[in-house]
């Protein structure tokens, strides 16, 4: 059976690590080992924080939409729960949105669900 070397291989998965890692600090650009646990934190950091985002405009959105309903006498929560009685499918982002933007329009959707 013939012999197998695995130089290439090898050095182009350290290669593909190393440019990934292009622009760290200290050692973790450009020493393997270093470079290779840096990498596999910022993957999961990126991966988590993708999710984190979500959350995190979820809860503006909510904020921007409190804030529109105390204007109007009701809270969130009631605002919320009366929509969903009356069958008005409006996301919480189209919602902030309307609020912000146009303060004539939510009146008349916070009439209606009142």
């Amino acid at each position: 059976m013939a012999r197998v070397k695995r130089g290439k291989t090898a050095r182009k998965r350290r290669k593909k690590v190393l440019e990934q890692t292009k622009g760290f600090r200290w050692g973790r650009k450009n020493k393997y080992k270093a470079a290779k646990e840096a990498l596999m934190h910022s993957l999961s950091y990126s991966y988590r924080d993708r999710r984190a985002k979500k959350r995190k405009r979820r809860e503006e959105w909510q904020i921007i939409i409190n804030a529109a309903c105390r204007e109007e006498g009701i809270s969130y929560s009631q605002f919320m729960a009366k929509l969903k009685e009356n069958n008005i499918a409006l996301d919480r982002r189209v919602l902030s949105k309307i609020a912000k933007e146009d303060k004539e329009a939510f009146q008349k959707i916070v009439e209606e669900v009142k």
